[in-house]
């Protein structure tokens, strides 16, 4: 059993200023659930023209209170509560030649109950134009595309900000959701049996829910926890892509040192625990 998320957006900024924008997305309004990003590894190949960067976030999250009625207390363990902070290892890889950018997030917390993994692929749209000024337009465009932070001017006290000229950046996203409750059950279970002659007050709840689970069918399970888990990515696609358009409107205003100054000003914002939707306009999100 997959339950699985697709959606098609288009932003109105080119490439290298979204792909930027994509790993710079951290903090914003619409991602105060966000606790800290590091850099694990990157590497670039000369050769592909191909930039490979692995990150892992932390984030503050919440298991939904439908899943942890479903399960035992022995599966969900310390996170039994609901309340929790979780790892998300991020894997990115980016074709500045042929302008695509490939990423990957998975889980590594409650991957026994749900397996959530998510995939973008960002484009530079190919442009329509007649096979004879291809050639002409190659080196136009190339100039274009690795100078949209215009930086002239700055001495008259302009603005450092993305110059937006008719270019655009497609994504395609998925989210592929599966559920291993059924095969933690089992090794619980079995852990159960073998440890039965000590047994612990954990076992008070055992009987009737496990049961129930029995009786209910580990496919069922799996189906409602996706379903679930779906609902969730749902909710918050949305406010993912809002984040990332909060972080481009700030670099077409005022460029990376605009970016930055917004994430400073996120960053206190959330420590300090202030509410951001006088200020920006957008709802305070738990998770994303």
């Amino acid at each position: 059993m997959v339950k699985f998320y697709s959606s098609t957006d288009t932003y109105s900024y080119p490439f290298p200023a979204v792909t930027l924008a994509y790993f710079l997305r951290y903090p914003n309004p619409y991602s105060t659930h966000v606790l800290s990003t590091d850099t694990i590894s990157r590497h670039f190949d000369p050769e592909t023209q191909r930039l490979t960067t692995i990150r892992l976030h932390l984030k503050r999250s919440k298991l939904p209170s439908a899943v942890i009625k479903l399960l035992p207390r022995s599966l969900l363990g310390a996170s039994a509560s609901g309340d929790t902070q979780t790892y998300i290892l991020e894997k990115s890889v980016v074709d500045v030649k042929e302008g695509w950018m490939d990423t990957e997030s998975r889980n590594l917390e409650w991957t026994g109950v749900l397996s959530v993994i998510e995939r973008q692929v960002f484009r530079r749209p190919e442009p329509q134009v007649p096979e004879e000024v291809k050639l002409f337009q190659g080196m136009e465009g190339a100039a274009r595309r690795h100078g949209f932070l215009n930086f002239g001017g700055n001495a008259t006290g302009t603005k450092i900000g993305v110059e937006l000229n008719g270019e655009t950046t497609e994504v395609e996203s998925s989210v592929t959701l599966h559920s291993h409750v059924g095969e933690t059950w089992r090794k619980k279970r079995a852990q159960a049996q073998e440890g039965a002659s000590s047994a612990s007050s954990s076992e008070e709840e055992q009987p009737q829910k496990m049961g129930f689970l029995r009786s209910w069918g580990t496919a069922t399970l799996q189906r409602n926890i996706e379903k679930i888990g779906l609902t969730r990515t749902l909710r918050s696609q949305p406010n993912a892509r809002e984040g990332m358009k909060v972080v481009l409107e700030r670099m077409r205003e005022g460029g990376l040192v605009g970016v930055l100054e917004g994430m400073r000003k996120d960053r206190e914002a959330i420590l300090q625990g202030r509410d951001l939707l006088k200020k920006d306009g957008a709802p305070r999100v738990d998770e994303e």
